[in-house]
C-alpha cells in the first residue's frame, strides 16, 4: 500500500528548496577568493570568471526545471527531487576539491541542474495539500525562499572564515544529510493512474513567454520589467568582486551585507506593502521603486568607502517592492484562465535576466577594474545598472498611463 505523505514530507520539501536558495547564495562571499586562488588572476579577471559560472548555473535551470517538472509527471515526485537532492550534495563535494577553473565550472553546471528541483518541488506540494491548505503550504516554501536568500550569504561569509572551500563542504554534509533524510519520510504523491506521457514540447521553457504574444497591451511592460532584472543581476555577480577590489572586504563582511541586503527586502515585503499599496497603487510603488534603487546604483557606483555601500542598502526598502506590484498590476489585466501562463512568462524573463546579465555586468566590471583602464571606474557596473533602470523608468511609466488600477492589497513575493 502507498504511504501517505504526512508532515515530514512537506519539512523535507521545504528543505529542499532552502538549500537550493543556499547554495545560490552561500558561493558569493568566498567566490573572489576561490577563483584568485586557482586561476593566480586579478580580481577583475576572476570576476569575468565568475560572470560565466553563474551564466551556466542560470542556462542549466532555465533549461532543465520545465524537464524536470515535465519527467515527475512521467515517473513520480519522490525520485526526482531525490535526484536533485543527491546531486546537489555531490556538485558541493566537486566544488569544495575542484583544483581548477574547469571543475569549478562542471559544479556550476551539475548545481544548476539540481537547483532545477523548484518545479517538482512546488508539484509535490499541489499534490499533498488539500485545496484549504494549500495556500498555507505554498507560503511555507515562500518563507524557505526568504530564509535562503539571507542565510545563505551569511552562512557562506562566515565559513570563508574558516578557507574559502569550507562553504561546501558545509554544504555537501547538508544536502547529502536532507537526502538520507527524504529516503525514509518521502513518499511518493503522484500515483501512477495519475501520471502521463513524457512530452518534450510541454517542457518548453520558452513556452509560456511565447504565449503572452496574444496580449499585446503587455508587451511594453515585459520589456520594462526585463530591464529592471537585468539591472538587478549587478547585485548578486558584482558586489563581491567589486567589494573586495575597493574596499578590501572579508568574506565575513560579504557575507554580512548580502545577508542585510536580503533583510532589508524581506522587512519591505513583510511590512512597507501593506502600508504603501493600499494608499498609492501598485503602478505609483512600482516607479517610486524603480527610481530610488536606480539612484541607489549610482550610490553604490561612486562609494569612497566601505560603510557607504552599507548606508546606501536602504534603497531597496523600496525596491524590493518593483516585483511584486508589477506582478499584481499586471495580473490584474489578463483574464483568469491566463494567471499562470503569466507567471511563468515572468519566471521565463528572470531566467533570461539571469543568463544574459551575470557575463554581462561581469565583462563591464573586468574591464573598467583594470589598472590600464581609460577611465578607471570599478563601478561602471553599477552605473550600466543604473542606466538600465532609468530607461525601465521610462518605459514603464508609458506602458502603465491610464490604465492604472485603483488600490489593491498585493502579497508579498520574493524580489
Amino acid at each position: 500500500m502507498r504511504r501517505a505523505p504526512g508532515k515530514h514530507a512537506l519539512v523535507f520539501v521545504a528543505i529542499t528548496v532552502l538549500l537550493d536558495i543556499i547554495s545560490f547564495g552561500l558561493v558569493l562571499p568566498v567566490l573572489p577568493a576561490l577563483l584568485v586562488e586557482l586561476t593566480g588572476e586579478s580580481v577583475g579577471q576572476a570576476a569575468i570568471r565568475g560572470g560565466w559560472l553563474s551564466f551556466v548555473y542560470a542556462v542549466m535551470q532555465f533549461l532543465c526545471a520545465p524537464v524536470l517538472g515535465n519527467i515527475s509527471d512521467r515517473f513520480g515526485r519522490r525520485v526526482v527531487l531525490l535526484f536533485a537532492v543527491a546531486a546537489l550534495g555531490l556538485d558541493f563535494l566537486v566544488m569544495g576539491f575542484a583544483p581548477t577553473f574547469g571543475w569549478l565550472f562542471l559544479g556550476r553546471l551539475i548545481s544548476g541542474i539540481a537547483g532545477a528541483s523548484f518545479t517538482p518541488a512546488y508539484a509535490y506540494v499541489a499534490d499533498i495539500s488539500p485545496p484549504e491548505r494549500r495556500a498555507q503550504s505554498f507560503g511555507l516554501l515562500s518563507a524557505a525562499f526568504g530564509v535562503g536568500f539571507i542565510l545563505g550569504p551569511a552562512l557562506g561569509g562566515l565559513l570563508g572564515g574558516f578557507g574559502s572551500r569550507m562553504p561546501f563542504f558545509v554544504a555537501a554534509g547538508l544536502s547529502l544529510t536532507n537526502f538520507v533524510y527524504g529516503l525514509f519520510v518521502l513518499p511518493e504523491s503522484l500515483p501512477p493512474e495519475k501520471r502521463r506521457a513524457f512530452d518534450l514540447k510541454r517542457a518548453n521553457p520558452l513556452g509560456t513567454l511565447l504565449q503572452m504574444r496574444r496580449h499585446p497591451m503587455l508587451l511594453s511592460m515585459f520589456g520594462a520589467l526585463f530591464l529592471w532584472m537585468l539591472g538587478h543581476q549587478v547585485m548578486p555577480t558584482t558586489w563581491a568582486f567589486y567589494t573586495k577590489l575597493r574596499f578590501g572586504w572579508s568574506a565575513a563582511t560579504i557575507g554580512a551585507s548580502l545577508a542585510l541586503a536580503g533583510a532589508v527586502m524581506a522587512f519591505s515585503q513583510a511590512t512597507l506593502m501593506r502600508l504603501l499599496v493600499p494608499r498609492l497603487g501598485e503602478r505609483r510603488v512600482a516607479l517610486t521603486g524603480i527610481a530610488v534603487a536606480g539612484v541607489g546604483y549610482v550610490g553604490y557606483a561612486f562609494a569612497t568607502q566601505g560603510w557607504m555601500m552599507f548606508a546606501w542598502l536602504p534603497t531597496w526598502l523600496f525596491g524590493a517592492l518593483v516585483m511584486p506590484t508589477t506582478n499584481a498590476f499586471m495580473s490584474h489585466r489578463v483574464p483568469t484562465d491566463a494567471q499562470g501562463e503569466l507567471q511563468g512568462a515572468v519566471a521565463s524573463l528572470f531566467s533570461l535576466s539571469s543568463i544574459i546579465g551575470p557575463p554581462m555586468m561581469t565583462q563591464v566590471f573586468g574591464r573598467f577594474s583594470s589598472p590600464s583602464a581609460s577611465p578607471y571606474l570599478p563601478g561602471a557596473a553599477f552605473l550600466v545598472a543604473a542606466m538600465l533602470t532609468a530607461v525601465c523608468f521610462v518605459i514603464y511609466g508609458s506602458a502603465s498611463r491610464e490604465r492604472a488600477p485603483g488600490t489593491r492589497a498585493v502579497a508579498a513575493v520574493p524580489p
